[in-house]
C-alpha cells in the first residue's frame, strides 16, 4: 500500500476556513469552513448544530460570548458536500471587518486558513468531482463570455469526462483482448491478421481527433484570442479599435503617430472573448518616445495570436503591403478555412506567449508539440485589413488577392468610420481561430487537456503501425497501455502531488 501524500494527509485530519466571497462591502458575505472537526467548531461558534441542509438563523458568538454577526449558518454533513467533508457555511453582513472577526474565531477553534483552491481539491480527493471538472468550476467562476460559461458548466455536469471514460474503456477492452491474444498463443487467436482490431483502432483515432477538434475549440472559449493592431502610422488602427469595441476607447487623430503606447480592450465577438491590442504606428522613429512605441508594438504582435495588418487603402501600393508583411513575419489571411495547412495556425492561438508549443487552434489533426518542449518562435497568423475604403472606393468584404473576388487570401475591405466590411471582418477574426458559432456538445479545455490528446494521438499512431507494418503485438499492447495512461491525466486518475499544486494553486480563495 502506498504512504499517504502530504495533501491527503492534510485534508484528513485537518479542519479548513475561508472567506469565500469577494473582498469588500456588500449585503452578505460567507465564511466556509471543511473537515473533520466542523460539527465541533459549529456548536461553539453558533451554540448548536443547525438540521443539515437548512438555512437556520443563529448568532456568531466570540470566546467570551460577545456577538460577533448574526446570519444564516448552512450545515453539509459527510459525504453529501461539495468537498465530501462536514461543510458548514455562515452568511453574515458584508462588511470586511465583521468577516475578519468571524475568520479570526474560527482559527482560535482550531482551523487553518485554506489554501487557493482547496475546497475544490478535497472535492476532487474525496472523489466529489474528477480532475477535468474540478478544473471547470474556476473556469466557469473566470468565464468572459456566455459562451465560456455555458461551456464549463457542459465541463462541471461531466460531459467532457464522459467522452474520455468512454475512450478508456474502449482502450481497455481492446488491450485486454490483444493481451490475451499474446499470453495464450495456443487459442490460435491471430490478432495480427484480424480486420476488426484494425478497425476499431481506426475507430479510436477518429474519435480521439475529434475530440481534440472539441477541445480546441474548448480552450479558446477558455482562454480568448489576442488580436493586435498593426501597421503604418495613420492607417486608421485607433479607429478600427474603436470600432469593434463601440466605444471610443483609443485617442484618433489626424495627426500620424497618435498612438505612442499600447491600448488595451476587452471585446466579445459572438461568445468569442478578444483582447484587441492596438500599437503604434511601424516607421522610422523620430524620438526615443516614439522609438519605444515602436519596440512595445512589436512585442505585441509577437504576444498576439493573431495580427491585424491595418493599411490605408487609399495610399498603400502592392509593394507597401508585402514590405509590411514581410515586417510582420506572418502569412496571409485565408477567408474562412479555420484549419488552414500551416504549423502557424496550430501555434499560440488561445496561449501565452511563454506557453507557446503547446497544441492551438486550427489544423483540426496536426500534431501538437509537448509543452515541455522550450518555446518556439513561431510569428502568429495575419490578416490584412484594408481600411478607409471610404476613400478608395473598393467595396467591403473579404478580398481574393488574385482576381478581387470575396474569399481570396487578400484579407478584408472595411470602413472603421462608416462601419461597412466590420461584419467581414468579425468573421474573419472567428474563422482564424478556428471558432464555431454552434455551442452543441461544447465544453471547456485547458492546454493540458490538449497536451494529453496530442500524446494520446500520437501513440495510438504508433500502435497502428506496430499491427499494420511491424506486427508487434506486444508494442501494440504497451502503446495502448499508455494511452490509458494519459488519458486518465485529464481525469485525474493518474496524478500527483505537484500537478495538484499546480491545478489547484489558479483558484480563488474559497472555492
Amino acid at each position: 500500500m502506498e504512504p499517504e501524500s502530504t495533501v491527503e494527509s492534510r485534508h484528513r485530519e485537518q479542519d479548513i476556513v475561508a472567506v469565500a466571497t469577494p473582498p469588500g462591502r456588500g449585503g452578505i458575505s460567507i465564511v466556509r469552513l471543511s473537515g473533520p472537526r466542523v460539527p465541533q467548531i459549529c456548536r461553539r461558534l453558533t451554540g448548536a448544530l443547525p438540521r443539515p441542509r437548512s438555512a437556520t438563523l443563529c448568532d456568531f458568538t466570540a470566546a467570551d460570548g460577545a456577538v460577533i454577526d448574526r446570519g444564516l449558518a448552512l450545515y453539509f454533513p459527510a459525504p453529501k458536500s461539495y468537498t465530501g467533508e462536514h461543510l458548514l457555511e455562515l452568511h453574515g453582513h458584508g462588511s470586511p471587518v465583521v468577516m475578519k472577526m468571524l475568520l479570526r474565531r474560527c482559527l482560535e477553534l482550531g482551523a487553518t486558513l485554506a489554501r487557493p483552491g482547496e475546497f475544490s481539491e478535497r472535492a476532487f480527493l474525496n472523489g466529489r468531482l474528477d480532475l477535468a471538472q474540478a478544473e471547470a468550476v474556476a473556469d466557469l467562476i473566470e468565464s468572459a463570455t456566455e459562451a465560456a460559461a455555458r461551456s464549463a458548466m457542459h465541463s462541471l455536469q461531466g460531459e467532457f469526462s464522459a467522452r474520455i471514460r468512454d475512450l478508456v474503456a474502449e482502450l481497455t477492452e481492446l488491450r485486454v483482448f490483444v493481451e490475451a491474444a499474446i499470453d495464450f498463443p495456443e487459442e490460435e487467436i491471430d490478432f495480427l491478421a484480424d480486420d476488426r482490431v484494425l478497425a476499431r483502432l481506426r475507430d479510436l483515432q477518429q474519435r480521439i481527433a475529434a475530440l481534440r477538434d472539441s477541445a480546441r475549440h474548448g480552450q479558446l472559449l477558455r482562454d480568448g484570442l489576442k488580436v493586435a493592431l498593426t501597421g503604418p502610422p495613420n492607417a486608421g488602427k485607433s479607429s478600427l479599435l474603436n470600432a469593434l469595441a463601440r466605444q471610443p476607447r483609443a485617442i484618433v487623430s489626424a495627426t500620424p503617430g497618435t498612438t505612442r503606447d499600447v491600448v488595451e480592450q476587452a471585446v466579445e465577438i459572438d461568445g468569442l472573448a478578444v483582447q484587441l491590442i492596438d500599437t503604434a504606428g511601424l516607421r522610422d522613429a523620430t524620438d526615443d518616445i516614439e522609438a519605444e512605441g515602436v519596440r512595445r508594438a512589436l512585442d505585441a504582435q509577437r504576444r498576439a495570436d493573431l495580427v491585424l495588418l491595418v493599411v490605408d487603402d487609399a495610399v498603400a501600393t502592392d509593394a507597401d503591403v508585402a514590405r509590411l508583411r514581410e515586417g510582420v513575419g506572418g502569412e496571409s489571411f485565408g477567408d474562412g478555412d479555420a484549419g488552414g495547412d500551416s504549423e502557424r495556425a496550430n501555434v499560440g492561438v488561445g496561449v501565452d506567449a511563454g506557453e507557446r508549443g503547446g497544441d492551438g487552434v486550427g489544423d483540426g489533426h496536426a500534431g501538437a508539440i509537448d509543452a515541455s518542449v522550450d518555446t518556439v518562435d513561431v510569428a502568429p497568423p495575419v490578416c490584412l485589413v484594408r481600411n478607409k475604403i471610404d476613400l478608395s472606393g473598393r467595396a467591403p468584404g473579404a478580398i481574393d488577392g488574385k482576381n478581387g473576388k470575396g474569399g481570396g487570401d487578400g484579407g478584408v475591405a472595411l470602413s472603421a468610420l462608416s462601419g461597412e466590411g466590420l461584419p467581414d471582418l468579425r468573421a474573419a477574426i472567428k474563422a482564424r481561430a478556428g471558432f464555431r458559432d454552434s455551442e452543441d456538445n461544447a465544453f471547456i479545455a485547458r492546454q493540458r487537456h490538449l497536451d494529453a490528446l496530442a500524446r494520446t494521438a500520437e501513440r495510438l499512431d504508433a500502435g497502428v503501425a506496430q499491427l499494420t507494418v511491424n506486427r508487434a503485438g506486444e508494442l501494440l499492447a504497451e502503446d495502448l497501455a499508455v494511452c490509458q495512461q494519459t488519458l486518465g491525466e485529464i481525469t485525474g486518475e493518474v496524478t500527483n502531488d505537484d500537478l495538484l499544486g499546480l491545478i489547484f494553486a489558479s483558484f480563488c480563495i474559497g472555492k
